[in-house]
């Protein structure tokens, strides 16, 4: 098993931010503010107390600001490198282009908010076999209509219960992520390729992956009900999330 001496991270940072349109017009997603906190600078401090100290940032829409806040990472007590995409290749076509990731590594997207422990679930997947864990949150969505539930053949069909806009409980990827190294192996290079491409190429050859459950505090901040969300729960969340960091003195990432 790795220590966390040699754990590494991707952070996905280089979409366009477009369900966050106007304001990622100006700004790219991981860094809209949490309050006085860009959201990648509450990521970065969770995962440098998770034991996570060499970054890597995959970026390509406004690139430079990013690197401008973030710089070296050594403000942060990290090790930050840049991956830049000229063109964009999806959530995980830029994995095969980073080198040196090691056996085992963490990939996330820039724009989660949220209270897993990212070294629990490095250490959960370690020595698993599996060659991808998904951290997995579940979810409900209100039907906006009534539900029927219906037995036999047209014409006629007989109904035996109805359902008033029922929930219905989903499990959804939280966007973050444990590989192995041989998950890289599927990804075509050079193409556009996403996680979702990636579980189904995996699957098909015959690779397991597996899911991680997590019922604590978790939003995808790309969504604007989840980071309006998110701006509504700062105070009271955001302290809980980084133990000792609370809310950020002005002029600071």
């Amino acid at each position: 098993m790795e220590t966390p001496a040699n754990r590494r991270a991707v952070i996905l940072a280089g979409g366009k931010g477009t369900r966050l349109a106007p304001y990622t017009t100006v700004l790219p997603k991981p860094l809209m503010p949490i309050g006085d906190r860009a959201i990648l600078d509450v990521l970065v401090r969770q995962l440098v107390a998770h034991g996570f100290t060499d970054l890597v940032f995959a970026v390509g829409y406004l690139a430079h600001l990013i690197r401008a806040v973030f710089g070296d990472g050594s403000e942060h007590g990290a090790t930050i490198s840049y991956h830049e995409e000229p063109e964009p290749l999806g959530t995980a076509g830029p994995l095969p282009m980073i080198e040196s990731l090691g056996d085992t590594f963490l990939v996330l997207n820039g724009d989660v908010l949220t209270a897993l422990d990212y070294g629990r679930l490095f250490d959960e997947h370690a020595g698993s076999g599996n060659a991808l864990t998904i951290a997995t949150h579940r979810r409900r969505v209100r039907s906006e209509y009534g539900v029927l539930h219906v037995e036999g053949d047209a014409p006629l069909q007989r109904v035996t219960d109805y359902e008033e806009k029922p929930e219905i409980p989903y499990t959804v990827s939280m966007g973050v992520y444990v590989l192995e190294a041989r998950a890289l192996d599927v990804i075509p290079r050079g193409e556009r390729f996403d996680i979702p491409d990636l579980v189904l190429a995996l699957l098909r050859a015959g690779e397991s992956v597996a899911s991680y459950p997590f019922d604590g505090y978790w939003l995808d901040i790309g969504r604007h009900d989840d980071y309006e969300q998110a701006l509504r729960d700062y105070e009271t969340i955001l302290p809980r999330l980084m133990p000792g960091a609370g809310p950020a003195t002005p002029g600071s990432t």
